[in-house]
């Protein structure tokens, strides 16, 4: 099997060049096809420019951020309620902070070492693949790692000796609320060998986006609900195990995605698998960009912005600046900018001298700051205010008055429209001193 990994990577990357529906979007939200065009984009340059997907052993701090993130998120959508630095103190430390149940502990515990055990088995699987992309024992060990200690203090009521972690079950499921049933007990063993065979296609089935038959791969194994209890958080960890394998960083579903995601599974439990594979393509999209390429592209070499965003600095702010030639960045043919974190680190310490040149308050009050607008820009509900004031960096910036502007200012107005159109307008209207 690692003999056939490049292969398999090699084939997938194919991937982009399968077609999608466009379906119709809200405005301002991209066609689905151009979400898996993004994802099959991003990982062709990572494997292309910078040597593609790094193993944990090459690069370990790639690996523990994805995994904090994975064993709070996916932990948290069945209901766990630690917070991500109560997860950080426990898989760190060792810390059990907080007054929660050991079961709550055992929870993230549990699903942190499988994690870790599918971060590296899908990286170096040894003799357990054979030539198969993925195989039962690997699903039933996946399972056992991942319940095994929460097993031994809140064990589901209903199993018996033989449905203990890593076991099928053997009781049948009532349905859920969305109406899907899952098979009898007695049908979970051959159904979940047609499922092994079905992953088995995906590297070399062309007839569907990627993104749509790894939403697929995952909405059936949760149909067939082989085990008595742990399934979704097993599936979600056998699906992440596949996209490492064949040279992708994991898919994270966020806690505040929940709904969002439940119902994509329910659409996909009626054939529609779209939703579904927006929410992965993006998900692993955005891993890429956060997490794998700021860590092996190094200082100088060029990534794309969304890589180098962080929380002070969003990826509205850098397009701005880089439009606005203030940092160095170079476009591309499809009209995405790419930058470094050397050139990155440049811009941010011309923003601070030209902080200190502005001086007094008085004289900043009169010269609006652009990039601080479209840093703005990334907050969760922006609000415009009129006659206000707005600070960074120590330094106080006046928001022109709504008639200046000439647009409406309520919560969600476009900073960045609002930026470009402050360059025409800040010679008309100036505070009086004193205004903030």
């Amino acid at each position: 099997m690692v003999g056939n990994l490049n292969n398999l990577v090699a084939v997938t990357s194919a991937a982009r060049q399968r077609k999608g529906t466009v379906l119709s979007m809200a405005r301002g939200r991209p066609a689905r096809e151009t979400i898996y065009s993004r994802m099959a984009d991003a990982i062709d340059d990572l494997n292309s420019r910078l040597g593609g997907l790094p193993t944990p052993s090459e690069a370990e701090g790639i690996w523990a951020d994805l995994w904090h993130q994975e064993a709070h998120h996916s932990t948290a959508i069945e209901g766990n309620t630690l917070v991500l630095n109560q997860v950080r103190k426990l898989l760190d430390q060792g810390l059990a902070v907080g007054a929660k149940a050991l079961r709550e502990y055992m929870e993230v515990q549990g699903y942190a070492d499988a994690a870790q055990w599918v971060y590296q088995q899908a990286r170096d699987p040894g003799d357990w693949s054979g030539d198969t992309l993925l195989t039962m024992r690997e699903v039933r060990e996946a399972h056992y790692r991942v319940m095994n200690p929460v097993w031994g203090v809140a064990q589901h009521p209903d199993a018996s000796d033989n449905e203990s972690p890593g076991k099928f079950r053997e009781h049948d499921i009532q349905s859920f609320p969305g109406g899907m049933t899952p098979p009898s007990w007695v049908d979970v063993g051959p159904q979940m060998q047609e499922w092994l065979d079905f992953v088995a296609t995906i590297p070399t089935d062309k007839s569907r986006p990627f993104a749509e038959l790894l939403a697929e791969l995952h909405n059936r194994f949760e149909r067939i609900h082989p085990f008595l209890d742990g399934n979704g958080r097993t599936g979600r960890l056998l699906l992440n195990l596949v996209l490492i394998r064949l040279g992708y960083p994991p898919a994270i579903i966020f806690k505040r995605d929940r709904a969002k995601y439940l119902k994509a599974m329910d659409r996909a439990d009626g054939g529609d698998f779209g939703p579904l594979a927006e929410i992965i393509a993006r998900s692993v999209t955005d891993n890429l960009h956060r997490f794998v390429v700021p860590a092996v592209a190094g200082p100088a070499r060029l990534v794309p912005l969304a890589s180098l965003a962080h929380e002070t600095m969003s990826v509205v702010a850098l397009r701005g600046a880089a439009e606005r030639g203030r940092l160095r960045a170079e476009k591309q043919s499809d009209g995405t900018w790419r930058s470094s974190t050397k050139w990155v680190d440049e811009y941010l310490a011309s923003r601070h001298k030209r902080a200190e040149a502005i001086g007094s308050p008085a004289a900043a009050r009169s010269e609006f700051d652009v990039d601080g607008a479209l840093e703005a820009a990334s907050a969760p509900s922006p609000v415009v205010f009129a006659d206000a004031c707005w600070r960074t960096a120590g330094t106080a910036h006046w928001w022109p008055t709504k008639p200046a502007l000439g647009m409406n200012t309520q919560r969600g107005a476009s900073l960045l429209e609002l930026a470009n159109r402050l360059r025409l307008q800040l010679d008309i209207d100036r505070p009086e001193p004193g205004h903030c």
